[in-house]
């Protein structure tokens, strides 16, 4: 690798044929380039690979791009097998907690496993895919040479073809919502339902608080609502959401702005869908899932009573696992629900249908199959 890193890009350096090398650091976590790094091919066995990346060093593959795959997958079954050790968790909330750090170590062993990228997103690897097109739109123009974990490159191939495809969404007629890289995809389809089955107010103004790839705007929309405004800090999901909402034909009646939580002005109805768990995100589509300190939802409820046009109403989509992993009591929400001078007008309730709530080997299944996601309607109070 000949291309030298911008001075405010970070740098992966590492020894190759007795020289001195580097090459750009790519990490959506925003982890640090590992210090210790060796050049590795097919020689290298499974067992060796696990114990040199156990020991916080690098593997910066030389050899056959699917060889690589197969000693990735070889490698998180040592950490599967490595993970069930251990006494049993006393509660669902240490059972959380120990399943979070097991995935993130297996996560950071893992992503030990480097791939280079050269010019323009081709892997300079036998039997490498074409890639090109994926890591562009991920990363935008490639200039010069980079390295990536091999974990990520798959990830982020992965979620190509689901922006390619589309994901199809009942709520929409089965249209598909096209999500980008690092845009938490609408995979769980009842909170959506929600959403498309509750009776509106009266009115014609909307706004969809954090609205990632536009899928709550475009299904108030498609409903009729005259006008809805959609909000986010994430430069993607600004890109997503306005990608997905002319695809439908909405542009016109949603206007997307870059905006954290509320726009200025009042709404008949406002729309927010916060992550569902409190804690810290450890990766980009973990932000999705973990507020910390529930920042968002406070957020929303503080702010949602100087927001709401007279008699309008707030929606706030929200599962209750947090409660039964013990991670926020609900009287917690209730409490600042109180707190923000709100109302409880009614709430509608539906059970999962996703794959987890079924697979009784999951750690916190017992969670999954009696969580219950709500749209909560919220008033001013009187």
């Amino acid at each position: 690798m000949t291309d030298t890193p911008k001075p405010d890009e970070p740098r992966i350096d590492w020894t190759e044929h007795g020289q001195p090398a580097q090459a750009r650091w790519r990490s959506e976590a925003g982890l640090p380039p590992p210090r210790r790094v060796v050049v590795a091919d097919d020689t290298l066995r499974a067992d060796e690979a696990w114990r040199l990346a156990c020991g916080g060093t690098a593997l910066l593959w030389r050899g056959d791009y699917q060889n690589a795959r197969q000693l990735l997958q070889a490698m998180g079954r040592r950490a599967d097998r490595s993970s069930g050790r251990g006494k049993p968790p006393a509660t669902l909330t240490d059972a959380f907690h120990r399943h979070r750090m097991a995935q993130a170590q297996r996560a950071r062993t893992l992503g030990l496993l480097l791939v280079p990228v050269g010019e323009g997103g081709v892997v300079p690897l036998r039997r490498a895919p074409e890639v090109a097109e994926a890591c562009r739109a991920a990363w935008g123009d490639i200039h010069g040479d980079s390295v990536v974990a091999l974990r990520e490159l798959l990830g982020l191939i992965g979620a190509h073809q689901w922006r390619l495809n589309g994901v199809p969404v009942a709520a929409l007629g089965g249209r598909p919502i096209h999500p980008h890289y690092g845009v938490f995809a609408p995979v769980r389809g009842e909170y959506l339902d929600l959403i498309a089955e509750a009776p509106l107010p009266a009115g014609g103004l909307a706004f969809d608080v954090g609205c990632g790839t536009g899928v709550l705007a475009a299904i108030l929309a498609t409903r009729g609502v005259e006008r809805v405004v959609a909000t986010d800090t994430s430069p993607r999901a600004l890109a997503c959401a306005r990608d997905n909402l002319a695809r439908l034909g909405l542009a016109a009646q949603v206007e997307v702005r870059d905006q954290d939580l509320f726009p200025e002005g009042r709404a008949d109805l406002v729309v927010c869908n916060p992550p569902w768990l409190p804690g810290k995100p450890s990766s980009l589509l973990d932000q999705a899932i973990y507020d910390p300190d529930s920042r968002m939802l406070r957020g929303f409820l503080a702010g949602l009573p100087t927001h709401l046009a007279e008699g309008g109403e707030g929606w706030l989509v929200l599962s209750d696992l947090a409660e039964r992993l013990g991670l926020r009591p609900r009287e917690a929400l209730l409490g600042w629900i109180a707190a923000a001078g709100l109302r409880v007008l009614g709430r509608i309730d539906t059970r999962p249908r996703h794959g987890k709530a079924q697979d009784a080997s999951d750690p916190l299944h017992l969670a999954r199959r009696d969580e219950v996601t709500s749209l909560w309607r919220l008033g001013v109070a009187a």
